[in-house]
Formats: C-alpha cells, structure tokens, sequence
C-alpha cells in the first residue's frame, strides 16, 4: 500500500498517509489519459462561434452597377465573399464538441494520473482543513507552512464543500479548490502538487475503486 507523508496545518509532519492501490497503485496508461484529456477538453468549448454568409449579411440588396456597358467586371451583389464586408465561405458555425466517454474509462484515467502523482512526490496529506474566518492570508499561511508557494499549481482537495475555505483560496495565484470526487482528470494531471486532506480519501476510495473484476483485469494487462 502506497503512503504519502501527513502534515497538520501548522506544516508539521504527524504521520503517514496510507492510499489505496486500487486507486493509487496501478500503471500509468498514455493512451488512456490523453483520450480523457481531450474529452475534457473538447466538452469545455462553448461552440457558439458563428459567421455570416452572404445571405446573413446586411445589405447588398441592390446591384451595384448595370451588367454591361461599364469596362467593369458583372457584379450582383456588395455581399458578395469577394467584397469587404461581404459574406464568409466555409466559416465556423456554432456546433457541440461533446464527446462521449464511458465512465469506467474516465476512472481508469484518473486512477493513471494519482497513481504517477505517488510515484513522482506529488501529492502529500493534510491531517484537516478549516479557517476560523474568510481570510486569504490564512490560505497564504498553510501554503507556506507546506513549503509550497513556489509552487506554480497547486490542486487542494477536501472532503466536502466549505464556503469559508473556498472564499480564503479563490484569490491564491496558482491554487485550486476541489471537493472530492468533484475534480477532473486534467486538475490532477497539470497540478504540480496535490494536497489531499485526509478524510477525502475514502471518498475517492468509494467513487473510483474499480467496479468489476473485468476493470481489474484490464488495466492490469497494459
């Protein structure tokens, strides 16, 4: 069983942290993960994009010289692609870029992603996680108890939604807030540490542990 050293919030060393090897034991899958980056991806675009052609645009209506008898090329239209301010050929127009992506895969990718987090030192335990009042000075404080604020990105996971700890870390540079199992393949992966406070790790445990023998014994075989 994999262990990751514990800290109170003082920044001092209490303990170890044991994890799960369903969860963070198994091999890394490439594939995996940079299929669930994409989706994760591809489902934030908004795909409201949009052009107009030459019939959305206004105007143009009326030919803007007779056909003949002017030396210039026949023209029937100002709107035309060819005419500033004329319409677009081919331009993008709004779509959905959903993807689907089972959710045994997305858990298989999870579990590669906080699997490489142990091996590589990334992820340390906080024993617990609460501010007497909303101040980001107290957040500023337990990232440099952590010895944490040179830190480019850092992913602090905590068991259930506090309003008053949310409020202390939204403005840290660099530092995100999840509930757990609330966080995405991609806050794991680009995170350069996790914080992951105690009492989160038996909801994880319960969300992501896998659910059949058939999950097991695939991602033994890559």
């Amino acid at each position: 069983m994999a262990t990751i050293p514990l800290y109170n919030i003082e920044g001092k060393q209490v303990g170890s942290l044991p994890l799960p090897d369903a969860i963070f034991g198994v091999d890394f899958n490439e594939a995996l993960v940079h299929q669930a980056i994409v989706t994760e991806e591809a489902n934030a675009r908004q795909g409201t994009h949009d052009t107009k052609t030459r019939s959305e645009v206004r105007g143009g209506g009326r030919k803007p010289w007779r056909q003949k008898g002017t030396g210039r090329a026949r023209q029937g239209s100002t709107r035309s692609p060819h005419w500033r301010h004329g319409g677009v050929v081919g331009g993008p127009t709004p779509r959905d870029y959903r993807k689907a992506f089972p959710a045994r895969m997305r858990r298989g990718a999870m579990r590669s992603v906080l699997s490489v987090k142990v091996t590589e030192g990334s992820i340390i335990g906080l024993e617990a996680l609460s501010f007497a009042a909303v101040k980001t000075k107290s957040a500023v404080a337990l990232v440099k108890a952590l010895g944490l604020e040179n830190t480019r990105r850092i992913l602090i996971v905590i068991p259930e939604y506090d309003e008053v700890v949310l409020k202390s870390t939204r403005n840290l540079p660099g530092v995100e807030l999840r509930f757990a199992p609330n966080f995405s393949v991609r806050d794991a992966l680009t995170a350069h540490k996790i914080v992951l406070v105690k009492d989160a790790v038996a909801k994880i445990e319960a969300v992501w542990t896998p659910s059949s023998a058939v999950e097991t014994t695939e991602e033994a075989s890559k």
